[in-house]
């Protein structure tokens, strides 16, 4: 039978570094370039309602052309203009090449030929589905989990991979299976690791491994837990009787052990205060029947002896 197998560095895959990193990108506040921005289309609209009440073509050519040019020029800079919402970062990035995250929520401004990109950055849930693999000793099981993650480095969610929720979707699946092969159900002996008996080591186990698979996505590993975990269909009937008879021979250890207790008590109770002179025969005579009463499991059938014990 197989030997309850421990997790070690090697079992926790090496991924490639990064190769960039969330950095702040420049950016000032929304209102003021609002405001800017306003002012620049109304004096646009000034100059062009001007020139065209001017007689001269001159003159309106003067006018027109530049308002015209400042009102584009203030309506392509209003369009720097981004709304961050709380628990969300804007990447950005330049013909390119990045430039930097928005993290600070409200409206902010920056270079309008910049494209910006929305990525959340709230607490998320991801549950697999019941997963059927084979445990350490080779039995079907059905395990699921739930994984709590948030984006952690936008920079590599966003160019590390080329999805970041299919890339943890995937990590989480591949690290509950490996985890699910690693170590068996029920463990034989007691100083190994099982899934049902050490369930708090093996979700740490598990969230070592998610944090070592993930980190190259920017994604940090909040919770890991099992949702489900039971025997296959095919073989859940023989190992609850495999279970039950565990428990039964379990049980019985104990009353015979308490049971001998009590044997070993009451005869030397009954020698201490010399309330009957036992010979062998006589002790093992009522060893025999104590243990009959202690260890029996229906109520005892009283047997009115008036003979002796040799008749």
């Amino acid at each position: 039978m197989p030997a309850t197998s421990t997790a070690t560095a090697e079992d926790v895959p090496e991924m490639p570094a990064p190769q960039v990193r969330e950095i702040p990108a420049h950016s000032i506040g929304g209102g003021a370039a609002l405001l800017l921005g306003l002012l620049g289309i109304a004096a646009g609209v000034v100059l062009i309602v001007a020139g065209s009440a001017v007689g001269p073509t001159g003159a309106k050519v003067a006018l027109i052309l530049p308002g015209v040019l400042v009102a584009v020029a203030a309506f392509i800079a209003m369009c720097g203009l981004n709304t961050v919402a709380p628990g969300e970062a804007r990447v950005v990035q330049l013909f390119g090449r990045y430039r930097g995250t928005i993290r600070t929520d409200g409206l902010r401004w920056v270079n309008p030929f910049t494209s910006r990109v929305k990525i959340s950055t709230r607490v998320r849930n991801h549950e697999t589905a019941v997963l059927k693999v084979n445990d350490a000793y080779g039995n079907p099981i059905e395990l699921a989990a739930v994984v709590v993650w948030k984006v952690e480095d936008t920079a590599q969610a966003m160019f590390e991979v080329d999805d970041f929720l299919e890339f943890v979707s995937t990590q989480t699946e591949a690290a509950v299976r490996h985890i699910a092969i690693e170590y068996p159900y029920d463990a034989h002996d007691e100083d190994g690791l099982s899934l049902r008996g050490n369930a708090e080591e093996i979700t740490e186990k598990l969230a070592v491994e998610l944090h070592a698979r993930v980190e190259a996505a920017g994604v940090h590993i909040i919770e890991s837990r099992f949702t489900h975990l039971a025997y296959a269909p095919e073989i859940a009937s023989a190992m609850l009787q495999r279970q039950q008879a565990g428990a039964v021979v379990a049980a019985r250890r104990q009353i015979v052990d308490g049971a001998v207790g009590m044997v070993e008590a009451a005869l030397a109770r009954i020698a201490e205060r010399d309330i009957v002179e036992l010979d062998t025969e006589r002790k093992a005579a009522m060893v025999s029947n104590l243990m009959v009463v202690l260890c029996g499991d229906r109520a005892p059938q009283p047997v009115l002896n008036t003979g002796s014990l040799y008749q």
